[in-house]
């Protein structure tokens, strides 16, 4: 089953929603507002997407960042740090199905992956 992981009130995860609907796709629904994030999701987020797919830099939560903060970002462990943190600066929506992931909303790029 495919699980998506964001936040309710992202008007990008609320398209999601009604994408999946529309397809015809049953999926379960990861809050990171409720549940955070796991240590091993996220290593697996930043593994197969990389950290300038998961890092959310179009965001409130990045942009509102001091100079100092940002720079702190650009180390492996500091952007761990952070992203468990604040769950609201990862890309949404993050789609994972068994061993298959892709991040954000792009419509052709989403049927081609739920096809594969």
């Amino acid at each position: 089953m495919i699980v998506i992981y964001g936040i309710p009130a992202c008007n990008t995860m609320k398209k999601a929603f009604e994408y999946l609907k529309n397809q015809g796709i049953t999926y379960e629904f990861h809050d990171y507002k409720k549940k955070g994030i796991s240590p091993d999701t996220l290593s697996l987020f930043l593994e197969k997407l990389g950290p300038t797919t998961v890092l959310n830099k179009n965001g409130s939560t990045y942009k509102q960042l001091d100079d100092d903060t940002k720079k702190r970002l650009e180390s492996p462990e500091g952007l761990f740090e952070f992203l468990q943190q604040k769950t609201s600066a990862i890309k949404r929506p993050i789609l994972v199905d068994g061993d298959k992931i892709i991040a954000g909303l792009d419509e052709v790029k989403l049927e081609a992956w739920l096809k594969s």
